[in-house]
């Protein structure tokens, strides 16, 4: 996003339009959806959109993506099962080992 809104400002400046950087940053803000509103909501209230730029404000969205991502991974981490395999340390001969593993694989599947 950062990319494509720099490329599209830089060629609206060369086409000889002017924006103030508190456009700029409210127009970022506001073309994010409901998922970030609560980023925009602390970067509104506690910011001066019109000292801050533009890469201090995508700074901000990556810092709070990257954020997100953490925590959900942490989640799945959390809710992720395992399932422990018994282990006989006897020494089978081939034949039961072969009828032993058939046994674990069908019961593991089935």
């Amino acid at each position: 996003m950062h990319k494509r809104f720099t490329n599209i400002v830089n060629h609206l400046v060369a086409l000889g339009k002017h924006f103030d950087t508190k456009e700029l940053n409210i127009t970022i803000l506001k073309s994010l959806n409901r998922y970030w509103q609560s980023k925009v909501t602390t970067i509104s209230k506690l910011r001066d959109l019109t000292t801050m730029n533009m890469t201090t404000i995508f700074g901000k969205i990556r810092e709070h993506e990257l954020e997100l991502g953490r925590l959900k991974y942490e989640k799945e981490e959390r809710n992720k099962k395992s399932i422990p395999l018994k282990v006989n340390s006897r020494k089978l001969d081939d034949d039961s080992y072969g009828e032993n593993m058939n046994f674990m694989v069908n019961k593991f599947f089935s």
